[in-house]
């Protein structure tokens, strides 16, 4: 009997440690609920939530109009009245000229509106059309400041009680792609990457390190990292996706694949890839499947690079039928995506249980962007796939996708999530988990389970402590993901004291 006291203390204390966090799980549940048809008190129980990172953000899409005005103020750049393009032209006339064109308040607020969904209401130009349209305009400014928009995203997220954002950026100037229109197509994917490894892309590559020293450094210096005045912004951890731009000729594309792969599997602050412009483009539609077999090609020479793939974001309204059967299947059986960026037209796809059978039993996340799905595809509220993926067991996570277009911030998506789809607070929590659980950075995960009802045996039963066991320490040092699911915890106890009775 005397050996078995211990265990039976350790059982004990386990029972009062689990029993007291399921306790405070459930007051904040119940006081969610309570409030489930009061905006404004979801919004303020939301602000203080944790809420883990946002792993579906474009950087250039992420500054708000009036700060881009702010940033380009001594660019001496042009602005067309009518277009509200901006651009580089040294017989630019000086009334417009963009940091005087501002000076005239009604043109500021249309340049806002141009340059944003700010008070966009469809009309002759669609939310779709308006929305992809406005990259064009401040494109410039975002390409020059991309250090400062860093420091934005970086802050804002952290004023959210976020830990961890994955952000997409051309990391390498365009250069692969530049390199791939010089070498031109050759079908044979093989023969194609031996051009472009004899041609340097792995040069290229090696450019990609320097580049983001660059933007995060003037990233620090804006956030004021390292001294006693830092911004919040300073602690949240920020890695990067390398963009691929889908509207393009295969050659092109081939070659920013290749570029992003090798880039990814050399730099560790560039965790993954993606694809990104129109998914209804003309290219897009036309090469979808030439697209993701160029992925299936190259993923077995990059098994360690990891591949988010926008799928999915498509309506009737912007493709045949014929279009809307096959993207999300192929970007996961084919393409071999970690996880899918959208999904919105996934009831369109052919046998779309079986599909979403296969994303549940693979592990497959969705990044749900319910706010830019509502503006560009008009697809919201009971049209919208997010109950259909809980209802088959899919793991999701709500993201920003282009908040500074949007102008809806993370904390916005959790209060359309909440108060348009009724999410008690345990499903709420777990889609928070799943933004550190499933983001592209390294180390062991810790928990055993999808559920998160299991801690690694390390860390189980250690949350409580002021200090977790050595054997927890060890794992939380050698794993940045065990790190940031740590944190999470301990942030989730913290919230969710506030509501005990």
């Amino acid at each position: 009997m005397k050996k078995s006291l211990p265990l039976i203390a350790a059982l004990s204390l386990f029972c009062i440690s689990f029993n007291a966090a399921a306790t405070s799980e459930t007051d904040a549940g119940k006081y969610l609920a309570s409030i489930i048809d009061k905006p404004q008190q979801i919004r303020k129980f939301v602000q203080d939530m944790p809420k883990g990172g946002d792993l579906h953000n474009h950087t250039s899409g992420s500054t708000f109009a009036e700060r881009m005005l702010q940033y380009a103020a001594h660019d001496n750049l042009c602005v067309n009245r009518s277009t509200f393009t901006v651009t580089v032209n040294k017989e630019c006339p000086a009334n417009d000229l963009l940091n005087t064109a501002v000076k005239d308040i009604e043109f500021k607020d249309a340049l806002i509106d141009a340059w944003s969904m700010h008070h966009f209401f469809p009309g002759q130009e669609s939310g779709h059309d308006h929305f992809f349209k406005t990259f064009g305009k401040f494109g410039l400014i975002a390409h020059e400041h991309t250090g400062e928009i860093l420091a934005e995203i970086a802050n804002r997220a952290a004023n959210q009680n976020e830990l961890y954002v994955e952000t997409m950026i051309t990391a390498d100037g365009g250069q692969s792609g530049r390199l791939g229109k010089k070498l031109g197509w050759d079908p044979d994917f093989a023969r194609m990457r031996s051009k472009l490894l004899a041609n340097g892309i792995d040069k290229i590559a090696a450019s990609v390190t320097t580049y983001l020293d660059q933007v995060e450094a003037k990233k620090n210096s804006e956030l004021r990292c390292g001294t006693t005045d830092a911004k919040p912004g300073c602690s949240l951890k920020l890695r990067y996706q390398q963009q691929i731009h889908r509207e393009q000729t295969p050659e092109v594309i081939f070659a920013e694949l290749v570029g992003a792969f090798e880039a990814a599997s050399k730099e560790p602050r560039l965790v993954g890839l993606n694809m990104v412009m129109p998914e209804d483009g003309i290219i897009s539609m036309r090469d979808y499947k030439l697209h993701m077999k160029m992925i299936q090609f190259l993923r077995p020479f990059y098994p360690n690079v990891h591949v988010t793939l926008h799928a999915g974001e498509l309506s009737k309204d912007y493709a045949s039928q014929d279009g809307l059967k096959f993207h999300i299947h192929d970007a996961v059986v084919t393409a071999g995506a970690d996880r899918i960026g959208h999904g919105v037209d996934v009831a369109n796809e052919d046998n779309f249980p079986q599909l979403l059978q296969i994303m549940a039993e693979k592990r497959i996340m969705v990044e749900i962007n319910l706010s830019s799905n509502a503006e560009i595809l008009n697809i919201e509220g009971k049209d919208h796939p997010l109950p259909l993926y809980l209802q088959y067991g899919v793991p999701v996570a709500l993201s920003t996708d282009d908040e500074g277009v949007t102008r809806d911030i993370l904390t916005t998506e959790y209060v359309k999530a909440i108060s348009t789809y009724h999410l008690d607070y345990a499903v709420l929590k777990n889609m928070v988990r799943n933004t550190i659980s499933y983001a592209f950075i390294p180390g062991e995960n810790l928990w055993q389970d999808a559920d998160y009802r299991s801690m690694q045996p390390a860390c189980a039963h250690s949350l409580d402590s002021e200090q977790p066991k050595a054997e927890c320490r060890s794992l939380l040092k050698s794993s940045e993901k065990a790190a940031l699911q740590w944190e999470l915890e301990k942030r989730f106890i913290t919230f969710e004291s506030k509501f005990k009775d």
